[in-house]
């Protein structure tokens, strides 16, 4: 059974070597991309107005409270019973706008999705192609998760991703978007230095 696996191992590590691979960096892909950034400011100014709208809640609820707390020793039990309800049906409503504002599948998240997936779909459909062109087996991506303790620089094809998404990857230049041809000029910090 084990000579099985170690032939089993042997037969499958050359095809394993035979196949082409490259990385990307995605993180530099997308800062690299004007309307990544774009769609980042708008995410922010959304955050900010929402962010804004529980404050203004937040304070009417404390205001409420406080107001009770100075008045309560001259309402009768019914009327505190009912400021009290008041007070933790606001505190209520307070609690389900945040999570319908910035909760998980919140306001927010689905405008994130909204402004950043065409975005993200369009890098990923420049490392298909890329891929499908060069005959790549496989793209890792540095930027995320995955742990790579060395990457080559001759196999990053982020600056490849770039140049297919129309911004030139060129060393050259002030990093000004080109006059002729609309793209900007980037330098990939990663292909520079050892990892």
């Amino acid at each position: 059974m084990l000579v099985l696996m170690a032939a089993l191992c042997c037969i499958g590590l050359p095809s394993l070597f035979a196949q082409k691979y490259a990385c990307v960096n995605t993180q530099y892909i997308l800062s690299n991309v004007p309307d990544y950034a774009i769609a980042q400011q708008q995410i922010e100014k959304f955050s900010a107005e929402w962010q804004k709208e529980l404050e203004g809640k937040i304070q009417e609820v404390d205001k409420m409270y406080k107001s009770y707390q100075q008045e309560s020793y001259l309402l009768p039990d019914n009327l505190k019973r009912k400021r009290e309800d008041e007070i933790v049906s606001k505190e209520r409503e307070l609690k389900e706008l945040q999570m319908k504002r910035f909760g998980s599948g919140g306001d927010l998240d689905k405008k994130r999705e909204e402004l950043m997936k065409p975005i993200q779909d369009k890098v990923y459909n420049a490392i298909e192609r890329i891929a499908n062109e060069k005959g790549y087996a496989f793209i890792l991506d540095k930027s995320g998760s995955a742990t790579l303790l060395f990457v080559n620089a001759k196999y990053d094809i982020s600056d490849q991703i770039l140049d297919l998404l129309g911004y030139s990857s060129s060393a050259k230049g002030t990093g000004d978007a080109d006059a002729a041809g609309g793209s900007k000029k980037v330098d990939n910090p990663e292909m520079k230095k050892p990892r």
